[in-house]
């Protein structure tokens, strides 16, 4: 029986961190879902269809080097729903600090005993990019900051166009 894993955010945009996640959760399924959460309370910068379209673009590669089938997908209900209906067992975590990990803690807890089928497992993230955050990404490339080194080079160059075709 394959493992299906599942890795749920926002992506807007991806980052190096995200990326991190998945070069750790290839390792650990046969297949990963990356699932795009959609809700109607918020408005990300980027469309859904821009978001699966970056994951897709920046995800796929790892994926394929890892002998890791990978699909992208959106959501707009529970995460563990979402894993139900993609038939993942596992839920992908990606901790920075101890912040996240009490806040992760409450949220597997709270899948586990919805879902108690559905594993939660954490990956610390790497070092380097511990700091990155989609949300701080945003606000640096908003004002015009060098996003480089936080975001892959694909990212970068849709950020730059989102944020000149607003000035």
């Amino acid at each position: 029986m394959p493992r299906i894993a599942l890795y749920a955010g926002s992506f807007d945009p991806v980052t190096n961190g995200h990326i991190d996640v998945v070069r750790h959760a290839v390792r650990l399924a046969d297949r990963l879902v990356l699932a795009i959460g959609v809700h109607p309370g918020k408005a990300p910068l980027f469309t859904a269809d821009e978001r699966l379209a970056m994951l897709d673009e920046t995800c796929g590669p790892i994926a394929r080097e890892a002998s890791c089938e990978i699909t992208c997908i959106t959501f707009d209900n529970l995460v563990v729903e979402a894993a139900r209906k993609a038939g993942a067992g596992i839920l992908i975590r990606g901790l920075r600090d101890g912040t996240d990990f009490d806040y992760e803690m409450q949220l597997a807890g709270m899948n586990a005993a919805m879902a108690p089928g559905v594993q939660t497992v954490f990956l610390p993230a790497s070092p380097a990019v511990r700091p990155i955050t989609a949300t701080l990404v945003r606000q640096i490339a908003a004002m015009g900051g060098d996003i480089s080194s936080f975001v892959p080079a694909a990212v970068a160059a849709r950020l730059k166009q989102r944020f000149s075709a607003k000035a």
